[in-house]
């Protein structure tokens, strides 16, 4: 078997021509076209590396550690293929691999290909920047002079960005079918094609952006993780440049679609394709993820797979409930690898063939530190502490690194060894006290709107009215605790969440 993974980052749902998407997505449109399309598919940790983290491992990681790296005991579907005599190989512009807090994924592949230059990478080396023509150049809102953020090297970077061949997306596209072309006539491989695309910065090249928003300011492409309070034309400018971006992804996703079809590779190629969570662009007056609560649009997100037997024809739509941890088992079930023990995701072929109608009943997804949340299909269901701070919270670690640095030595100093879980494989694990001054997400201010919410998407498919229906939590706060126990959360998260 050979598969293509392929992953956008921040690739919103409602984005897509084959979900009802007002962006032109022709490319999109054609894979789906030829695939089974989720229509029931949720997040399960988040953000970035925690997601990446839950489709390595096939298990939800944010009840038990914020963003960070794999752990020693973790399972990896890209490590067991490799094990098992599958190739694999990685191509990713996502420069979060290379920082303290992703560095332990991109080694479990074969080999791999890192692009340089998305958002904050630090690539571009400039010691004096041109900080006045970059503060007329920028809106005053994605504006930085000092480097202790990210988004000043954003902007250099930029400077490096002279040409659509430049772009990061473009050249991971480009290494991408380098790999095919060099490997012409082999199989037992998986590339992973991965972009941090649509991801802000929404910079498009020149060409992609369609109509006038009205906007006559500075550059503004590049939203705060806050509530709306820009002007209506402000608003239409940043949603403009994120279809100008998912234009540039559709475009690219079209270079990979163009070579199976000049190839024969639909013949012998499995394709997977989806995102890691989506991106609220003013819905719900917000911007952005991780503070807000994650309504649909950043829980539900697009999957699509492509099977050569198992999709035969095409333009399938699945119904049934399923979730990023599911994407592990898939993947090793298309190389014919079964998944071990403490892999809670269960393989998605037997939907594809029917041999089952269901996965799951239930699918928790969050943030560290953040609410629980679940839905069942027909309800969404926000559950928050009743004081955020208060009630205990502790990560459990042998890696003990946030995003962009290690743990301080005062976040270390109370630690105890804690005996560990089943899934630990009899391996202790640090027990530290999750300090709210951590340099963990949300990093642009703290959660907001904290408060339990239950909604019924079927009459209220915007989630704009909470339901007040006690059977209905019963039963989903029952399904909770289930699927927590399934995944060995610790005990004072049951406290924490009133779910005793």
């Amino acid at each position: 078997m050979k598969t293509l993974f392929l992953l956008f980052d921040s690739l919103n749902r409602s984005a897509l021509g084959a979900y009802g998407g007002q962006i032109q997505t022709p490319n999109f449109d054609r894979l789906a076209a030829r695939s089974a399309v989720f229509d029931t598919h949720y997040a399960g940790s988040l953000p970035c590396m925690p997601a990446r983290r839950d489709m390595q491992t096939g298990r939800l990681n944010f009840l038990h550690r914020s963003w960070g790296p794999l752990e020693p005991f973790d399972d990896s579907f890209a490590g067991q293929l490799t094990s098992g005599g599958t190739y694999c190989h990685l191509v990713s512009d996502h420069y979060h691999y290379f920082e303290d807090g992703g560095a332990t994924y991109h080694t479990r592949y074969s080999s791999w290909d890192f692009i340089r230059g998305q958002e904050s990478d630090p690539w571009a080396a400039m010691v004096k920047p041109p900080i006045e023509r970059f503060r007329a150049q920028y809106h005053p809102l994605q504006f930085e002079d000092h480097r202790d953020g990210h988004r000043l090297q954003g902007m250099i970077n930029r400077t490096r960005l002279r040409g659509e061949a430049d772009f990061p997306v473009v050249r991971c596209v480009d290494s991408a079918l380098a790999f095919l072309d060099e490997n012409a006539g082999t199989d037992g491989w998986l590339l992973q094609m991965e972009t941090f695309d649509p991801h802000e910065p929404f910079h498009a090249p020149a060409g992609y952006r369609d109509g006038d928003t009205g906007y006559t300011g500075p550059v503004l492409d590049w939203p705060r993780y806050k509530r709306v309070d820009e002007t209506p034309e402000e608003v239409a400018e940043l949603r403009a440049n994120y279809a100008a971006l998912v234009r540039l992804c559709d475009a690219q996703l079209g270079r990979i679609l163009d070579h199976l079809d000049a190839h024969g590779g639909w013949d012998d190629t499995a394709i997977v394709m989806t995102t890691d969570h989506g991106f609220l662009l003013s819905e719900h007056d917000w911007w952005a993820k991780n503070r807000m609560p994650f309504y649909n649009e950043v829980a539900q997100i697009p999957l699509m797979i492509y099977h050569p037997q198992l999709t035969a024809g095409g333009g399938t739509r699945v119904s049934a409930l399923t979730q990023t941890i599911d994407l592990m088992p898939t993947l090793l079930d298309l190389h014919g690898e079964a998944a071990g023990p403490h892999v809670r995701g269960s393989s998605l072929l037997p939907l594809l063939d029917g041999r089952a109608g269901t996965v799951r009943d239930i699918a928790l997804y969050g943030i560290f530190g953040g609410a629980i949340n679940a839905t069942d299909g027909r309800h969404t269901y926000f559950r928050y502490p009743a004081d955020m701070e208060a009630a205990p919270l502790f990560e459990y670690t042998l890696m003990p690194a946030h995003n962009r640095s290690l743990f301080t030595v005062e976040e270390l100093a109370p630690a105890t060894l804690h005996r560990g879980f089943d899934f630990t494989r009899g391996a202790p694990v640090l027990r530290l006290p999750a300090r709210a001054d951590a340099k963990r997400s949300p990093r642009q201010g703290g959660f907001a709107d904290a408060r339990t919410v239950l909604y019924d998407l079927a009459t209220d498919p915007r989630q704009g009215t909470p339901l007040d229906n006690p059977d209905a939590e019963a039963a989903i706060c029952s399904a909770i605790r289930a699927e927590m126990a399934r995944h060995e959360a610790p005990a004072e998260l049951y406290d924490r969440f009133d779910l005793t």
